[in-house]
């Protein structure tokens, strides 16, 4: 289906917060200043109107029906799909695989790579900063083939240890996953020498983009990635689906994630044969609406564009991180050379739990926590942190409500 996003290509902050309908709303009798998009982005009107749009006239299930709404419905479904890959400049359609979330395609490949490839005594390295769902799928795997898993230390700054990277790879090393950018510091990681290194040791490299996909320029080919995965809810598109990119031959050679519908060829009771890509690992009816509505979210992207997008992020995040720095007490976590729009704080005596709620009865919503990153904030020796994420509609003027009731919070707690 055709989309059109409505706004002018360039960058016009004021066009761009129009729309975005949740943004007029207000919180506890204050305007909205949401900076919890680490989490979840908000949406555009094109998205809400992509998704209205398919339940409201080509409502139907894909791929197997031959009426009108089924073969535009599938239509717009393998549209999507091209559109993810040109935006991640992906060699083949095929290479791109629907999950819900960036979650199960990091489990998908655990389950399916994972179990046909690690054996007893085999190694895998993760990073200290990754989210539980980049940790705990190794570690069940790792407990079932009694393979070991050895992890990259993190220095002060929240920078991986590269030094420490290379003497922990070896022969023994059968894959490498790790985050490309940090959701709970906003550390950029090396990512292409992280790939080098292990491919010379013949690992193979699964790189976690839940977080860079907004803000970087995603290219699997030029990275040499084997798999990448990342959701589309963070780049303004629905929850609810996610991505596995993964090497043709790869996934050509994986067994199924989840047997049923769509993912067949033939089946008989001695015997089922598997479909082709994609489809072998797109097990039953997927999220349609969803997926479809995924391509107007792209579209916006474009509109806007990524190094607009970027360029404006990295101002508030070097904005704010002046403002913050003034506040006496306050110590920013993660002070890496190279970030994203990502700011996570702690306050002297004052649990961020507390900070979060009070922000919260000035409409300003922030994350507070571990960001599903517990191991990193033991790493810090912390129980948690404010977290404050910028994205495309946020402005200077919010940032100063921000400081403005982070400065009258601590006052309150102190």
């Amino acid at each position: 289906m055709n989309v059109t996003s409505g706004i002018e290509s360039g960058f016009d902050i004021k066009d761009i917060r129009q729309h975005f309908p949740i943004l007029q709303r207000q919180v506890k009798g204050k305007p909205l200043i949401y900076f919890d998009n680490a989490a979840t982005s908000q949406k555009p009107q094109i998205v809400l109107d992509a998704l209205s749009n398919y339940y409201g006239h080509y409502n139907a299930n894909i791929h197997r029906g031959i009426h009108t709404l089924a073969e535009e419905a599938t239509a717009a479904f393998e549209e999507t799909r091209d559109a993810i890959r040109d935006f991640i400049h992906a060699g083949h359609r095929e290479e791109i695989i629907f999950t819900k979330g960036t979650t199960e395609s990091i489990n998908l490949v655990a389950y399916t790579w994972g179990r046909a490839n690690i054996q007893d005594g085999d190694e895998i390295l993760i990073s200290n900063m990754e989210h539980h769902s980049n940790i705990v799928p190794w570690q069940i795997l790792c407990k079932e083939k009694n393979a070991l898993l050895k992890i990259i230390p993190v220095n002060d700054e929240g920078e991986l240890d590269m030094e420490a990277y290379k003497k922990l790879i070896s022969h023994k090393t059968k894959l490498v996953s790790v985050v490309h950018v940090s959701n709970a510091l906003g550390t950029i990681n090396p990512v292409k020498d992280i790939i080098r290194l292990a491919h010379q040791a013949g690992a193979v490299v699964l790189i976690d983009g839940a977080q860079s996909a907004v803000h970087l320029d995603i290219d699997v080919a030029e990275m040499d990635c084997d798999f990448f995965a990342f959701s589309m809810h963070k780049l303004f598109g629905p929850t609810g689906v996610g991505i596995l990119y993964g090497k043709k031959d790869i996934l050509e050679n994986m067994p199924p994630f989840m047997g049923g519908g769509e993912m067949i060829k033939e089946v008989h009771f001695d015997k089922t044969t598997y479909a082709s890509l994609p489809y072998k690992f797109e097990a039953g009816t997927p999220n349609i609406a969803d997926v479809n509505a995924c391509k107007a979210a792209l579209v916006f992207i474009d509109k806007i564009g990524k190094e607009n997008l970027r360029q404006h992020e990295n101002e508030l995040l070097a904005y704010a991180t002046r403002e913050l720095k003034k506040i006496d007490g306050l110590h920013i976590i993660g002070n890496a050379k190279h970030k994203v729009s990502v700011i996570s704080f702690i306050v002297d005596k004052i649990h961020p739990q507390d900070l979060g709620i009070l922000l919260d009865n000035s409409g300003i919503a922030v994350r507070t926590g571990h960001h599903c990153t517990q191991p990193l904030m033991q790493r810090f020796g912390i129980p948690g942190t404010v977290r404050a994420s910028f994205s495309v509609y946020n402005t200077t003027e919010e940032i100063d409500t921000f400081v403005l009731a982070l400065k009258k919070a601590i006052k309150m707690l102190a």
